[in-house]
């Protein structure tokens, strides 16, 4: 979950190959273009291949890419736009999920053995409003503390840093950094009990509108999302192998691109990629979530799905795809 923010990557398709009419589409993306989010730029591409001529851009801040989203500036976005929705009633709809929340919460045992030691003391979250915050709300809640102050640190590899540099002492970070943690430094630091929930992280969401008049547009782009979240489930090296293909990733260093078999191996492995993409089970396990953590008012039972989702192009694709 990286920090840098305006990042973008532009690709035009010539119209011969265009299959849904050389769409236009801008995408916002509440994150940074990296090993971790390197399938959705593979599913992206697939879609461009049929003729969507995306733009993408990414934010360093989730709310920005939401926001994008909401004032027209974008088409879709990638993030986790339920608050928005139901606080400023914005018209946007989830379309399809792409990650779930499998995150670690870390620190360093010197200070802290167990939750309790935390009662009071400072932590560092991803963003205000995002999943890492809405696990700390809830194992903090569940623990019977409360934190001290709040930080905010874009980035599980850059909380890593800070952590290993010892400017941070506890915070949430993904799969990958978590491993990368403990490989660095399993002597100073520790995982404290976390979640078993495995409630959405990201999901693609468009606006109502938007959706309306570019079917053939999101169904196109919903449909390479759930392609590639099935291959990736039979063979997670096909990200991989999807990257060296299309040349993808090329400026990142050497040493974190050898690691992309290794991260999606693990990441599928913990569920952090559901091939089903989606399903109202799924976003009623949101609701109740995020109202938990009280990023979402409740109670959860009483939440529609159809006022936060529209399943209609993720139901075409499976239909598309024999189910």
């Amino acid at each position: 979950m990286g920090a840098i923010a305006g990042a973008v990557l532009t690709v035009t398709v010539p119209a011969a190959v265009a299959e849904a009419q050389a769409a236009k589409v801008q995408v916002a993306l509440g994150d940074t273009v990296s090993v971790e989010t390197l399938a959705y730029i593979v599913a992206l591409e697939r879609a461009k291949e049929r003729g969507i001529d995306y733009t993408l851009t990414s934010f360093a801040k989730e709310d920005l890419a939401i926001q994008a989203v909401v004032n027209g500036q974008a088409d879709l976005g990638i993030g986790t736009p339920y608050a928005v929705i139901q606080k400023s009633k914005a018209p946007l709809k989830g379309i399809f999920q792409v990650t779930r929340l499998v995150f670690f919460a870390v620190a360093d045992k010197s200070l802290y053995k167990t939750w309790k030691d935390l009662d009071g003391q400072p932590f560092v979250f991803h963003a205000r409003g995002t999943g890492t915050e809405a696990i700390g709300n809830i194992l903090a809640d569940r623990n019977g503390i409360k934190f001290g102050q709040r930080s905010y640190v874009a980035g599980s590899e850059n909380r890593v840093v800070a952590m290993l540099n010892g400017q941070i002492k506890a915070t949430i970070v993904d799969l990958a950094n978590k491993n990368l943690l403990l490989a660095k430094s399993a002597d100073k630091f520790h995982v404290l009990p976390g979640l078993d929930e495995k409630a959405s992280d990201e999901i693609l969401f468009a606006r109502t509108e938007w959706l309306a008049k570019n079917q053939a547009a999101a169904d196109t782009i919903v449909e390479e999302f759930a392609k590639v979240w099935r291959e990736m489930a039979a063979d997670p090296t096909m990200v991989e192998k999807e990257r060296v293909k299309r040349g993808l990733l090329k400026d990142l260093p050497k040493e974190l691109l050898a690691d992309v078999d290794k991260y999606y191996r693990q990441a599928v492995d913990n569920g952090v990629f559901d091939k089903a993409g989606g399903s109202p089970q799924a976003v009623k396990l949101d609701f109740d979530f995020y109202t938990q953590a009280g990023q979402m008012a409740g109670p959860a039972a009483e939440l529609k799905v159809e006022e936060f989702w529209d399943f209609g192009p993720l139901e075409r694709a499976r239909k598309k795809m024999g189910g």
